[in-house]
């Protein structure tokens, strides 16, 4: 492989020849060969839009030379038009504050911009103007997750409460055994199950818009340590301003730098309600595995929509992939979520040093809860088929019915028909007829299981 001398204020070092990377990146892609896994592109992107954004907010403040800034903007165009991802190798486990990425960033950038430009652009004097690593990469990792946030899982969970909604409304004339501790309990209708499921993600919804404003509340202008060292009083305001334009989502400065440098207090709790929303589908997806079970040694209430042949040795078997994956999604949220609470309590003194862990694991769980979502609505829940001969032939026997009795004939003689239905697989309303002195009319009316999910008593 062919190299080239770069050198920073370490001293020199070789590069590979075609790289647009410089010799800080070089150190790291040496130092820190752990995990193979570079920042998440979702991070990067933002990062040369951040970049971007710094660059025109300097030139509008005449910190920058209109030619200057307009090469490193033409720079990172042409990078966010184009496969960018292979011009920044650096492994997400190395310095914990990101500098490594930010350095690469610069470099990337400023080289590209010098090239295209016949000017002479620096990485730190120019590219990084007025920034620091430590507020670029805690701005950048909350750009990346407002923008995730905004443009995808927030879509993408609204789809999913529309389909449960829809589906709901479809299977409303369907009545089935509710069920509490995986027992027989009083009938619902499917319609009631699914409206849980519903406003348990209008709740998730709801609560991830109240964190939006924290979230899109930044970290740059704060610089080294939090007092703006270095940069223009005004650069904050101009550089939120401009980014906000640039991608139509309202960001401002942060209220008060020392925090935003030295906690990731407003991560954990973005993380804390993607675990929940992670609980949610986890929920949803276990509800859809049971009802689907079977097909007859199990409930079989529902067929899920056959998307798979599901064992290489059972023939015929067919397996409900996708709640599956839903599952696999809300179990590595629940784990990102854990991560991120122990790289949270690592902000020490003015800086939090553990800034590429929170960014990986955040938009990672971002990601994966935008993208299951969709397929959640489409290939499971949209797609799925009552078995009503199944409902009916549970609902017959299910000796729970009798509890629309007790205020009619007590607890005691109620449990007493329970028991016996129970014991002798007969339908209840056989046995009450035997047992009471109701007619049978009026057991039909009491014990209908479509009148037992409106509340109250039967008249």
């Amino acid at each position: 492989m062919s190299t080239r001398i770069e050198k920073d204020s370490m001293g020199e070092l070789q590069v590979p020849a075609d790289a647009l990377y410089g010799a800080q990146t070089q150190r790291a892609i040496n130092n820190f060969p752990v995990s193979g896994m570079p920042m998440p592109k979702a991070f990067v992107h933002a990062l040369i839009v951040v970049k971007r954004a710094a660059a025109r907010a300097n030139v509008k403040m005449n910190l920058l030379s209109a030619e200057m800034g307009a090469a490193i903007v033409d720079a990172c165009n042409h990078l966010l038009e184009s496969d960018y991802m292979r011009h920044f190798p650096v492994d997400i486990f190395q310095t914990g504050s990101g500098t490594s990425s930010n350095m690469n960033a610069n470099e990337v950038i400023a080289r590209l911009a010098s090239q295209q430009s016949d000017l002479k652009i620096g990485a730190n004097d120019h590219v990084n103007y007025g920034q620091s690593s430590n507020d670029v990469i805690p701005t950048t990792l909350h750009v990346s997750a407002a923008l995730l946030l905004e443009q995808k899982l927030l879509p993408a969970l609204a789809y999913l409460q529309e389909a449960i909604d829809a589906k709901a409304q479809a299977v409303d004339g369907y009545t089935k055994t509710g069920r509490t501790h995986l027992m027989d309990a009083m009938p619902v209708r499917m319609s009631q199950c699914l409206s849980a499921w519903s406003t348990q993600i209008a709740q998730n919804i709801t609560n991830l818009k109240v964190l939006q404003p924290q979230l899109q509340a930044l970290a740059q202008g704060g610089t080294a340590v939090g007092t703006g060292i270095n940069t223009d009083p005004g650069f904050a305001a101009a550089f939120a301003r401009q980014l906000s334009e640039d991608t139509a989502v309202r960001f401002t400065p942060h209220s008060n730098f020392f925090t935003a440098l030295s906690t990731q207090d407003t991560a954990v709790a973005v993380s804390g309600q993607l675990k929940t929303t992670a609980v949610s589908l986890m929920k949803i997806a276990n509800d859809l595995r049971w009802m689907n079970s079977g097909p007859l040694a199990g409930l079989g209430e529902i067929e899920l929509e056959a998307l798979q042949p599901g064992s290489s040795i059972m023939p015929g078997k067919v397996n409900p992939v996708i709640p599956e994956a839903a599952a696999m999604v809300a179990a590595q949220v629940i784990g990102n979520d854990a991560a991120i609470t122990i790289a949270g309590q690592s902000g020490n003194f003015e800086l939090n040093v553990m800034l590429p862990l929170v960014a990986q694991n955040l938009l990672q769980s971002l990601e994966l809860l935008a993208n299951i979502s969709p397929l959640l609505a489409d290939k499971a829940i949209t797609s799925f088929v009552v078995r009503d001969d199944k409902l009916k032939e549970a609902l017959d026997k299910n000796p729970i019915l009798v509890t629309a009795l007790n205020p009619i004939i007590g607890y005691m003689k109620a449990a007493e028909v329970a028991k016996k239905a129970y014991k002798q697989g007969r339908a209840i309303i056989d046995v009450a007829e035997e047992e009471t002195d109701l007619s049978r009319e009026e057991l039909q009316k009491l014990l209908d299981p479509h009148q037992l999910t409106l509340g109250g008593v039967a008249e």
